[in-house]
C-alpha cells in the first residue's frame, strides 16, 4: 500500500495503515465503476449545461470518463487499496488524463449523492436483468406444463397424501409465484429510479445545477424533493432484498419438492447427469446438488435484508459511514439470486425428467378419492357432513381389510349406502378426480390447458 496523503488542510498527519485499510471500499465498490462513469459524465455535462465549467472543460471531462471506462474493460485500470473507494480512484485517474479540468469534476457534488446516484443505476440495471431472468424461468415452467396437462401427481397438505393435481397444475403455482416476483420488482424499480444527484452531503448546494437535467441524462423517472433524505434513503436497497428474499423463498420451495421427487421414496423425478453429481464413497448415488445449493444459498439473501435493517434502524440524518456496509450484501444478493435463476431455469430445462409411469402408479395407491366418495353422495342429495362421516368409517375399515377403495366391490358399497352405484368406480379413478375439479383456477384438465394459454398471453407470448 503506498503511503497514503492527508485528506486536507484540516488533518496532519496520514490515517494508520491498517485504518486506511479497514476504511477502504474499493475491493467490493469497484462493481460500481461503470455506473460511477456514466453518472459523472451526466454531472460533467450539466455543470457545463448550466455554466458552471466551460462546455469545452464538459467536452474534456466526458472523453476523459469515456477513456477510463475503456480502460477498466481491457484491464488497463485497476485501482488498489490506495485509492480507497471508486469515486477517488476515477477522479484521481481523470485528472492524469486531463489535467487540473479533472478536479472541477467534483464540483457541487458530494460522495454522498455520487454513491446514492451509483448504486441506483447499478440496481435499476440489475433488476432488469433479473426479470429478464424471472421470464426464462416462467417460459420454461411452461413448456413443461403445456406437455403434462394430463400427467397425474399427488397432492400434498401437511406432506401427507391430499388429492391428485395435474402436474402441469402444480408447475403453475411456481409460474404465478414468479409472476409476482416480476411485478414486485418492477414495484421496486420504480423506487430505484429516483435521483438523488444534486443532494450534494446533506443539504444541496450553492452553485445553480439543475437536477432536472441530470436526472433525464441518466434516465430517472424524477428526483428526490429533500436533500437530507435523498443522501440517506436506502429503502429501495431493503425493497429489493426483500424481493430477493422472497424470489429465493420460492425457489428455494421448488427445490424442496425437487430433492423429495428425486429420492427413491418418491422417484417422482430422474436427476440427469448434466446437473447432478455423485458421491466420493457410494458409487449408486446421484445427489440433487443444485436445488439443495439453491435451499442453503436463500440464507444468505435472507442475512443480507436482515443486516440492512440492523445497518439502517438506528442512523440518524444524513449519512453515516455505516452506509458503507450496503454494498456487499446488496452485490451479493443480486449474484445469488441471478446463479440460483440460471441454474433452477437449466435444472427444468435439461436436467431432470418426470417419471410420468410412476406418476400414474402413485395416485392409485392412495385414499386421496376418499373426498370423491363424500362429493358423490353429497350430489346425490346426502349432507355433506354426514356423507364425510361415512366415508371417514369407510376408509378406517378399508384399511383394516387391506383394501384401497377402488378395491371395494358393488355389495360393499351399498352396504354403506344403497346411493352407490356402478359409476362409482369412474367416480374415484385418478383421471376423474382431477377432471372434475373444473372451477376456476382448479386442476381440471380443461381449467389447466386454458391456465397455460392464459399464462402465456400474460409473459407476452
Amino acid at each position: 500500500m503506498t503511503e497514503k496523503q492527508t485528506w486536507s488542510q484540516r488533518f496532519e498527519s496520514a490515517l494508520h495503515p491498517a485504518i486506511a485499510l479497514f476504511n477502504a471500499s474499493i475491493s467490493f465498490d469497484i462493481e460500481l465503476i461503470e455506473y460511477d462513469l456514466t453518472g459523472s459524465q451526466a454531472h460533467a455535462q450539466m455543470l457545463a449545461h448550466t455554466g458552471i465549467i466551460s462546455p469545452a472543460e464538459g467536452e474534456q471531462l466526458v472523453a476523459g470518463l469515456e477513456q477510463i471506462r475503456e480502460e477498466y474493460r481491457q484491464g488497463k485500470f485497476q485501482p488498489g487499496i490506495d485509492a480507497e473507494d471508486v469515486h477517488f480512484a476515477v477522479e484521481r485517474r481523470l485528472t492524469e488524463i486531463v489535467g487540473d479540468v479533472g478536479k472541477k469534476l467534483h464540483t457541487a457534488r458530494s460522495r454522498n449523492d455520487q454513491v446514492g446516484t451509483d448504486t441506483r443505476l447499478y440496481l435499476r440495471d440489475q433488476i432488469s436483468q433479473i426479470k429478464t431472468q424471472l421470464r426464462e424461468f416462467q417460459r420454461v415452467l411452461l413448456d413443461i406444463a403445456e406437455q403434462n396437462v394430463e400427467t397425474l401427481i399427488p397432492g400434498y397438505t401437511h406432506l401427507q397424501r391430499a388429492q391428485p393435481v395435474s402436474l402441469a397444475h402444480h408447475l403453475l403455482a411456481y409460474f404465478h409465484m414468479a409472476q409476482r416476483d416480476w411485478e414486485r420488482l418492477g414495484d421496486v424499480y420504480r423506487r430505484v429510479n429516483i435521483s438523488p444527484l444534486g443532494c450534494g452531503a446533506l443539504a444541496g448546494t450553492t452553485f445553480p445545477i439543475d437536477r432536472h437535467y441530470t436526472a433525464k441524462l441518466l434516465q430517472f423517472e424524477r428526483i428526490y424533493e429533500n436533500s437530507l433524505d435523498g443522501v440517506s434513503d436506502r429503502d429501495f436497497a431493503i425493497e429489493f432484498l426483500c424481493a430477493a428474499s422472497l424470489i429465493m423463498v420460492h425457489l428455494s420451495r421448488l427445490s424442496e419438492e425437487i430433492i423429495l421427487w428425486a429420492s427413491e421414496e418418491f422417484r417422482f423425478v430422474t436427476l440427469k447427469d448434466s446437473c447432478a453429481t455423485g458421491s466420493s464413497i457410494m458409487p449408486q448415488k446421484k445427489n440433487p446438488d443444485v436445488p439443495e445449493l439453491v435451499r442453503g444459498k436463500t440464507g444468505r439473501v435472507f442475512g443480507h435484508l436482515q443486516a440492512m435493517l440492523v445497518i439502517m434502524k438506528g442512523l440518524p440524518l444524513a449519512y453515516n459511514k455505516d452506509l458503507q456496509e450496503d454494498k456487499e450484501g446488496l452485490f451479493d444478493s443480486v449474484n445469488t439470486v441471478k446463479a440460483c435463476l440460471e441454474a433452477m431455469t437449466i435444472l427444468l430445462q435439461e436436467g431432470l425428467e418426470f417419471r410420468t409411469q410412476r406418476l400414474a402408479e402413485a395416485v392409485t395407491q392412495d385414499f386421496s378419492n376418499a373426498t370423491d366418495v363424500a362429493d358423490y353422495l353429497a350430489a346425490r342429495g346426502v349432507p355433506f357432513r354426514e356423507a364425510y362421516n361415512i366415508v371417514g368409517k369407510v376408509v378406517k375399515t378399508s384399511i383394516a381389510a387391506g383394501k384401497l377403495l377402488k378395491d371395494l366391490t358393488l355389495e360393499e358399497w351399498q352396504e354403506i349406502h344403497p346411493t352407490f352405484a356402478t359409476d362409482i368406480y369412474e367416480a374415484i379413478s385418478p383421471r376423474q378426480v382431477v377432471a372434475a375439479r373444473n372451477s376456476y383456477g382448479g386442476t381440471g384438465f380443461a381449467q389447466v390447458s386454458e391456465a397455460v394459454s392464459a399464462a402465456r398471453e400474460e409473459i407476452g407470448e
